[in-house]
């Protein structure tokens, strides 16, 4: 039996200082981004802030989680547009499954839509690709696939006056475009749809292949929502999304010292950082990828 020690880890001396966090973002002054700036949705990490003045002043849309709103008993009357996410990847990697059904949450989104108003659009209850996921449900991609189709048609059976938003699943570029011909083969032609979910790709988003597969998606037609995408991600594909949505401002901040003028510790749950977080992403686009028109 060894007992000598391989590797011994000093202990950090009495008086070390704990290592400084970066500074926080500058409070950068706003540019021209055309449509990229209406069309960049801002994680929010509570359900007041769609009701607080300067997203509504800024025109800066949100986008919160059903499982921030439910069970809710009353709900915040929104003074900016923002979109529904239906919290997908939390239930499938806690639960393996769907524990909230069609009737349920398109219930909720009826409620949300009427109650908190200025909705854009609800993701629907969608089944994510990731191997990580796949080992959770025990399914194939292409089951994951089906059940994605189906919770569109069963979401727009049971209230089709909902912006529902249909979203593309697989892995491979070949998954996506078998997505596509589902969604054809029940009636569901996506490039008539106003804006199409494309998920599975927020962990690889700057990659080759993440790339290809939005290249493609984008050249037949299909006006895309990305998940959680990042500044990395934005930089090489914003000009092929239609639109896109992310929290990680709210991780960033972990890594940063607060706002100044903040006396929090952290600023993970500040309106301030979310804020110049999002007008430095936007500002660090490309010129020639910010003036691209994604309605067009």
């Amino acid at each position: 039996m060894l007992d000598a020690v391989l590797f011994d880890i000093p202990a950090p001396a009495a008086n070390a200082q704990p290592k400084a966090k970066r500074p926080a973002p500058v409070q950068a002054d706003r540019r021209w981004f055309a449509d990229v700036d209406r069309w960049t949705y801002l994680g929010a990490p509570a359900p007041s802030w769609l009701a607080r003045e300067e997203f509504g002043e800024a025109c800066v849309p949100l986008c919160v989680s059903h499982h921030r709103l439910d069970g809710r008993r009353t709900m915040p009357r929104a003074v900016t547009p923002w979109m529904l996410d239906s919290g997908g990847f939390t239930e499938l990697s806690e639960h393996g499954r769907w524990t909230v059904s069609p009737y349920d949450y398109a219930r909720a989104a009826r409620r949300y839509f009427d109650e908190i108003g200025m909705m854009d659009r609800c993701a629907i209850q969608d089944w994510m690709c990731e191997d990580e996921i796949l080992a959770k449900t025990g399914l194939s991609v292409y089951d994951h696939q089906i059940k994605t189709v189906a919770s569109y048609l069963n979401l727009m059976t049971l209230d089709d006056e909902l912006p529902w938003m249909p979203v593309i699943q697989g892995y491979s570029i070949d998954d996506y475009l078998r997505c596509v011909d589902l969604y054809d083969q029940v009636g569901v032609d996506l490039t008539l749809e106003p804006v199409v979910g494309i998920g599975s790709v927020c962990r690889r988003q700057s990659t080759k292949e993440a790339v290809r597969i939005i290249e493609t998606l984008w050249s037949m037609g299909i006006r895309m929502h990305g998940f959680g995408f990042k500044v990395t991600g934005l930089r090489e594909v914003s000009h092929l999304l239609y639109s896109s949505d992310s929290m990680a401002w709210s991780l960033n901040a972990l890594n940063r010292a607060p706002m100044p003028g903040c006396t929090h510790k952290s600023c993970s749950y500040c309106p301030k950082f979310a804020m110049a977080w999002r007008m430095g992403l936007l500002n660090s686009l490309p010129d020639d990828r910010q003036l691209i028109t994604l309605t067009a």
